[in-house]
């Protein structure tokens, strides 16, 4: 690659895109033999208009692949922010598996916050090739909470691409990981209705961590699987509030009848400030949707 030329005011960036539009809409623009003007629209990446650099990265998004190793020189070694976002938005449209390794340090290491939820989304576009490399940012007792946090979501958004990768995971050893695994599996769930993912699903609701079985309540909640109900009535007696608060929310949301004297039950003992008035809105909630007879005379 050639050296980064300078960039252009307004005037010179309008030109370029104008220059360069129909070539690339023809499939005529060849990157390989115009590195130096694809290196400046890279560059027209950091300019002050928003729908320039939305133009130039859907222009280069078009080129393809040709264009990965520019956009991945830009990630890695911009001083501009500006430019670094924009880079990691537009590998997100080309969705370039060789563009993982360099997205993952960005993710771990840029400075800039925007970048770091920028090259997470490209992550999450590359799809199944990213899955491991996620697993490991989770996996590792140093990696910071939020790169955890975005690690995990990227995972989600992959949802069923990801499933061969976190299923071999399901039984980690790092709480951490297991929450991530069901997590996906809980996107999956909700996408297909996957028998395997849901029956993952209900055994994490005795999972030790915490964590891991308030991720499988909302799951199987948002998914409405009833089921998946009795486990979620026995959670109500857990002796950790947030388990007993993420059951009782389950229950309400799921929203089978059989539910509500276990509710009533469980508020009656209930001693915990952060429990007692999400069991009395579940059971609200639940008196509110029954329906008898004389409703309909």
């Amino acid at each position: 690659m050639s050296q980064t030329p300078e960039s252009l005011n307004p005037e010179e960036t309008d030109a370029l895109y104008e220059a360069v539009r129909h070539p690339i809409i023809d499939k005529t623009f060849n990157a390989e033999t115009d590195q130096t003007t694809l290196q400046q629209m890279i560059e027209s990446l950091g300019d002050k208009r928003g729908i320039t650099r939305l133009n130039f990265a859907e222009a280069i998004g078009a080129i393809g692949t040709p264009a990965t190793p520019f956009l991945i020189q830009a990630v890695t070694h911009h001083p501009n922010p500006v430019v670094r976002r924009a880079a990691a938005k537009t590998l997100t449209l080309i969705a370039d598996p060789i563009a993982v390794p360099t997205l993952i340090q960005s993710l771990l290491n840029d400075p800039d916050t925007v970048v770091r939820t920028s090259v997470t989304g490209a992550l999450a576009r590359t799809g199944e090739a990213s899955v491991p490399a996620l697993l490991d940012i989770i996996a590792a007792p140093n990696t910071p909470q939020e790169s955890k946090g975005l690690a995990t979501w990227a995972l989600a958004f992959i949802g069923s691409e990801a499933q061969t990768h976190i299923l071999n995971a399901i039984d980690s050893p790092i709480p951490e990981v297991r929450t991530a695994v069901i997590a996906t599996l809980g996107t999956i769930a909700q996408e297909t209705r996957n028998p395997t993912a849901i029956q993952h699903l209900i055994q994490a609701l005795d999972d030790p961590n915490p964590d891991t079985r308030s991720e499988a309540t909302t799951a199987l909640s948002n998914i409405q699987h009833k089921p998946a109900v009795p486990k979620l009535i026995h959670l109500l007696q857990h002796p950790e509030p947030e388990t007993r608060k993420a059951a009782a929310l389950a229950l309400m949301k799921i929203g089978d009848q059989t539910a509500l004297n276990p509710l009533q039950l469980a508020n009656q003992t209930e001693q915990s400030e952060i429990v007692r008035p999400v069991l009395k809105l579940a059971i609200v909630q639940l008196q509110k949707t029954i329906v008898t007879e004389d409703d309909w005379d």
